[in-house]
């Protein structure tokens, strides 16, 4: 019979130290998961649907590790977690499915419905594939080895979607446990075994087409073992690594090799997976202060490879971006992800709008509940570049001051990208995700050259 996996986000030790995930309101997104995700697994059992569910005292990838030991075919994994954002207003529920897999993406739409229908007040983010996200990808939707899917019951930092989380678990309870169920029942019945076949795929290698064929896994393009080795890459670094044996040949996911100094991009149309070796990234990629290295071009290439249409309505955000922060010393590359990653490429949302020319999630002063506007554009650039600035720098501005939070921020307290986290946004992993996103960038200009 089917099983589900089910794991509340953080609470376990990463690198040593408890995590709480966000913190919030006087509670902690583990806490307030934890207690949600014990009360779906007794409600589930009472269906007669077993659920395993995944220890609290581990890492994300232990976590992983314990699920991929035990779980078998059919099986289906959940992560249950809370958002956090600086801006307190934002708020909503949402489920990240792996990008190009269209089962996956019907699967997570049918997850969030059953959600929204006992839940009708909490805002729907909708089902989102995790290229979207700030990290570019999510090692639960792609490491675990069975059908997995990671959701977003609200966010922690708004306080209408806290009292919701702690107030109406029972809903809330309800919700998840309804589809869980329904993803879970056509799986009930063990499917008959029938001989395992993967798409294949090519592989383009260093502006090459490489001999051998890659396969289609889950969504995720897998290479032969023997050209990792030809990359010269020790994959014994990765002690969670995955391999398949197909075909009497052994495969591992592209998309680890992005530690060891290789582009991976993925041509859809020609179902290829592009590899470029010897990448190297600047050695000071989450420094803030400094210089810009890509032209204004591969800014908006960047830019519409992630969103189509925003051009259309801000054609010269790439110039401003490295207009503004050029005269304040501050590094374009680094401030032109992180307004990508405010804004969703600039997609914006519910609650700050596209008029308002805030690119860097900017609150308001005076307890105002809208966050900032700014008159222009470019006032709107130069007034991120300038908070970007005071955590970064204890130089004075060059520019006339319009950042309206610059005088709250302790100067120099953030010179890296790193440091931003949990004092930009709640978000602990706020510094990583826009490091993950300038070396996007990056692999972007140099498979460009």
């Amino acid at each position: 019979m089917a099983r589900i996996f089910l794991s509340a986000a953080h609470g376990g030790f990463e690198n040593g130290m408890r995590d709480p995930g966000t913190v919030a309101g006087g509670t902690t997104e583990a806490k307030e998961m934890i207690q949600i995700r014990d009360l779906v697994v007794a409600q589930l059992r009472s269906r007669a649907v077993e659920v395993l569910t995944v220890p609290d005292e581990f890492s994300q990838v232990q976590n992983i590790d314990w699920i991929n030991t035990r779980a078998r075919i059919g099986d289906v994994a959940l992560e249950i977690q809370a958002s956090g954002a600086s801006n307190p207003s934002v708020r909503g529920a949402s489920i990240y499915y792996i990008a190009a897999n269209n089962q996956r993406k019907s699967d997570a739409e049918m997850v969030i419905m059953s959600l929204l229908r006992r839940f009708p007040q909490l805002p729907n983010r909708g089902a989102i594939p995790d290229t979207a996200t700030g990290l570019g990808r999510l090692i639960f939707c792609r490491w675990v080895s069975i059908p997995s899917m990671s959701m977003e019951l609200g966010f922690l930092t708004n306080p209408d979607d806290r009292i919701l989380m702690q107030n109406r678990r029972g809903d809330m309870v309800m919700g998840i446990a309804d589809g869980l169920e329904t993803w879970i029942r056509p799986r009930a019945e063990p499917p008959t075994p029938t001989p395992i076949s993967y798409k294949e795929i090519s592989i383009n290698l260093n502006g090459g087409i490489y001999a051998e064929k890659g396969v289609l896994i889950n969504g995720n393009a897998y290479i032969p073992i023997d050209l990792v080795d030809r990359l010269g890459i020790d994959l014994s670094q990765i002690p969670r690594l995955r391999r398949v044996s197909y075909k009497n040949i052994v495969y591992v996911q592209a998309i680890e090799l992005r530690d060891f100094q290789v582009s991976v991009t993925w041509d859809n149309a020609n179902r290829t997976v592009i590899l470029r070796s010897n990448v190297k990234p600047p050695a000071q990629i989450g420094k803030i202060m400094g210089s810009g290295i890509t032209t204004e071009v591969q800014l908006m290439m960047f830019l519409r490879t992630n969103n189509p249409n925003a051009l259309k309505v801000f054609p010269e955000i790439a110039k401003l971006y490295r207009e503004e922060a050029t005269v304040e010393g501050v590094n374009y590359d680094i401030a032109f992800c992180q307004m990508c990653l405010e804004t969703n490429f600039l997609r914006f949302g519910d609650n700050i709008r596209p008029t308002q020319n805030n690119f860097g999630g900017l609150a308001a002063v005076g307890g105002d509940t809208e966050s900032a506007s700014f008159a222009s554009v470019r006032i709107g650039v130069r007034a991120h570049v300038q908070h970007l600035k005071a955590y970064a720098s204890i130089e004075p501005l060059v520019e006339e001051l319009v950042d309206p939070r610059f005088r709250f921020v302790t100067r120099g307290i953030a010179p890296e990208v790193d440091r931003l986290s949990g004092r930009w946004t709640a978000d602990l992993q706020y510094g990583t995700k826009i490091k993950a996103l300038v070396r996007r960038l990056y692999e972007l200009m140099q498979s460009a050259t």
